[in-house]
């Protein structure tokens, strides 16, 4: 069985004169992505997106960002669907908590059981201790945390707090979600090491241990295994913001695949796909091939690169 993480970067359907239309990979915070003219690339990333969705041939694909499920129905139903891709009959897009809508979805050829969306659950309800100013009673994850059950497998799909704008602040929440991760995973297994169940997503872990380790380490070893870790670490970044200047342009690896360690135990020779090949040719980093259609900046299928592994026999 083979599983997909993308953040898509923004997929929103509006509606313009009309007619239906899906926002590019752009976040409006790089000064040629709010120019008059960019939108005319929209749809030109959104056929990458598809086609590389389409290229991972994924049982299971969990996404980032998509606004709602009528963005995911079209997107699926028309993008994906010409972008050869497989048929994605069972579809889950539930309300998060982002503001700007930018919630967590799931497509699956097999039929997905017990589905719960965890974007009301509070750090009290949790029995944890919430970050400095968050109040006990308010929601715990700033997008969500919706969880899936797929041929015996539990999957945790999460979306965890921005580095941004304070990076301490940030942490601080990003490390409190983790905890929350965690105690869903303690609730649902009496044995969370022998319950087979998948973390992915993108923790939105910048990269670094930082003063006090990474802030997703309640869920790494020896709770769960970093299945990134079978990856040589200069092959494990799988996103890329460009710089003026090469060498202040970043390269992290926010996305993530963590496996109880009943799952990795059976499936040792199960490693991580990094599928780079509809990143932007600013990220000069990558040398291997992209699609014909990628600019240097835009088109692209994303910011980040798409997370694929296949547990065969599953």
């Amino acid at each position: 069985m083979r599983f997909l993480t993308l953040n898509v970067q923004n997929l929103r359907l509006r509606r313009r004169a009309g007619r239906p239309r899906l926002d590019g990979a752009r976040d409006l915070d790089v000064p040629e992505d709010a120019t008059p003219g960019a939108g005319a690339l929209d749809l030109a990333d959104r056929r990458l997106t598809a086609r590389l969705i389409a290229a991972a041939a994924a049982d299971v694909v969990c996404l980032q960002e998509v606004f709602d499920r009528a963005t995911l129905d079209f997107f699926a139903d028309h993008l994906l669907r010409a972008a050869g891709a497989p048929d994605y009959p069972h579809r889950v897009c539930l309300p998060g908590n982002d503001g700007r809508g930018r919630d967590i979805a799931l497509l699956s050829r097999r039929p997905l059981a017990a589905v719960a969306s965890h974007a009301a659950a509070t750090p009290a309800g949790l029995g944890i201790v919430p970050p400095e100013g968050v109040p006990a009673d308010r929601p715990l994850f700033r997008r969500d945390c919706l969880v899936a059950e797929v041929s015996g497998l539990v999957i945790y799909a999460v979306h965890l707090k921005a580095p941004g704008p304070d990076a301490a602040r940030a942490r601080a929440v990003r490390r409190a979600e983790a905890e929350g991760v965690r105690r869903l995973v303690e609730r649902r297994f009496a044995d969370p090491a022998r319950g087979m169940w998948l973390v992915m997503g993108d923790l939105n872990e910048p990269g670094g241990d930082g003063a006090g380790g990474p802030a997703v380490a309640p869920l790494l070893a020896p709770f769960g295994v970093d299945l990134m870790e079978r990856l040589a670490p200069a092959d494990r970044w799988t996103f890329h913001l460009p710089g003026p200047a090469p060498e202040e342009e970043r390269y992290s690896r926010p996305d993530a695949l963590i496996a109880s360690p009943a799952l990795a135990a059976r499936f040792p020779d199960a490693v991580p796909e990094v599928l780079r090949m509809g990143l932007a040719r600013t990220a000069r980093r990558h040398a291997g091939p992209r699609f014909e259609d990628v600019g240097r900046h835009r088109p692209r299928a994303s910011d980040h690169a798409a997370l694929a592994i296949t547990f065969r026999g599953l």
